[in-house]
């Protein structure tokens, strides 16, 4: 396991009919979710999901985040609120049996995400943490904020002593 988040079932623990379950990070885990991903702060991660064993050792994870958090706007710092909503679903297969794409090309969701089951754990706490990590805005912006950069010498002195007032001068003379 790996990532803020330590949320994982043993395949053993899985019952016949499947697993059902809804998690919300704790004030420790949302602390180290906002210092892993650079937030300004993470008010709350919760994750309501289903394991279901498919058969031959291999398992299905099909949930849903939820998250609000706090970002930095990318042109003010200023802090911008965000509600993020997303679905995920893994396969999980002992490493033996994944499946091969050899050197074709596959549409990335053309086939399901296929992970390797590792000592017998089904890792939700990493999809949920890579999930939320991918919905995240790479580059939030407050509405109205502007990465316009002006020059403070702009202006007419600015002109006088630009890199071509040399060349100015010079044509200024012939």
């Amino acid at each position: 396991m790996s990532g803020p988040l330590a949320w994982s079932h043993r395949t053993t623990e899985i019952p016949e009919g499947g697993l059902h379950e809804r998690v919300a990070a704790t004030g420790v885990e949302r602390a180290a979710i906002a210092e892993e991903l650079g937030l300004v702060s993470c008010e709350a991660v919760e994750a309501n999901y289903a394991v279901r064993a498919l058969g031959a050792g291999r398992y299905r994870l099909v949930g849903a985040l939820a998250a609000r958090l706090t970002q930095a706007c990318i042109a003010t710092l200023e802090p911008i609120a965000q509600t993020i909503g997303e679905t995920f679903e893994v396969q999980f297969w002992p490493a033996g049996s994944l499946p091969d794409t050899g050197d074709t090309e596959v549409e990335a969701l053309s086939v399901p995400e296929v992970e390797p089951l590792e000592h017998g754990l089904i890792d939700v706490g990493r999809v949920v943490f890579e999930t939320l990590s991918a919905a995240l805005d790479p580059y939030p912006r407050k509405r109205g904020a502007s990465l316009e950069w002006q020059d403070p010498n702009d202006g007419e002195e600015a002109g006088a002593a630009g890199p071509f007032a040399a060349l100015k001068k010079l044509k200024d003379q012939s």
